[in-house]
C-alpha cells in the first residue's frame, strides 16, 4: 500500500456486502485514514466484529480492500 502524503487526497470508500452499499467520497491522508474517516461517519449499524472495506483513490484509481476490526479499529489487507 502506498505511504500516506501530508496532502489530502480523494477516495470513494463503500463496504463490500453492505446494502445499500454507500458510497462516499473522503478527503484523507491514505487508504487507510480514509477508511477509518469513512467508518466514523457511515458505520453500518447492524455490522459488528469485521467489515471489508473498498477505497479508490479518484486521483489515479488505485483501488485497495481494507478489513477493519470494528471493535479495535485495526487494520488489514483483505484476504
Amino acid at each position: 500500500m502506498p505511504e500516506a502524503d501530508s496532502h489530502p487526497r480523494r477516495f470513494c470508500v463503500h463496504a463490500e456486502g453492505v446494502h445499500p452499499p454507500g458510497a462516499s467520497i473522503v478527503e484523507d491522508v491514505s487508504f487507510e485514514a480514509a477508511a477509518l474517516a469513512w467508518l466514523e461517519d457511515f458505520h453500518p449499524a447492524d455490522q459488528t466484529g469485521e467489515l471489508s472495506l473498498i477505497v479508490r483513490a479518484l486521483d489515479d484509481g488505485g483501488e485497495y480492500c481494507l478489513r477493519v476490526d470494528l471493535h479495535s479499529g485495526e487494520t488489514s489487507p483483505c484476504p
